[in-house]
């Protein structure tokens, strides 16, 4: 009789600390995902804000036709610096396809800032054309974003 609750002791603390062990892993592996998510949250959001900031002064710099052209491209390109790290930052963080969609709305971002650089004005065909190129990527990008934090379709 002994043996029998011996036995049973034994089986029954191999279960529990299985079992604690098999939750404890669980919860570690949801921990990480909610904090990988929330990572690539905040990146996305930086990514974006950046964009939309470069964007926005490369608007400013080409809606004033009296900018001497050295103050124009000096402006235009300290705008854009601060996308360069967050770029890269997204290559190693993000997704492939939202790597991808991130590229490509930076390079269009990038041609019309070289554009505003060289003197374009917003009502220059090229700059039109060039914005309207750069909110088709920055609507991919943000589609790829939401995707890939779970929020498409919401």
């Amino acid at each position: 009789m002994e043996w029998t609750a011996l036995t049973s002791t034994v089986a029954g603390a191999a279960i529990a600390t299985g079992s604690a062990l098999l939750l404890d892993g669980r919860r570690s592996r949801r921990d990480r995902v909610d904090r990988d998510l929330q990572i690539r949250r905040s990146l996305y959001g930086d990514y974006l804000a950046c964009l939309s900031e470069a964007r926005h002064t490369c608007g400013n710099v080409a809606r004033d036709p009296e900018l001497p052209l050295a103050t124009r491209r000096s402006t235009a390109r300290e705008s854009f610096g601060p996308c360069i790290g967050l770029r890269y930052q997204m290559t190693i963080t993000a997704p492939d396809d939202v790597v991808a969609a991130s590229e490509h709305a930076f390079r269009c971002l990038r041609d019309l800032r070289d554009h505003v650089m060289e003197g374009v004005l917003t009502t220059d065909e090229v700059y039109l054309a060039g914005r309207l190129g750069y909110d088709d990527a920055l609507t991919a990008l943000r589609a790829c974003m939401r995707r890939d934090l779970g929020a498409a379709g919401t």
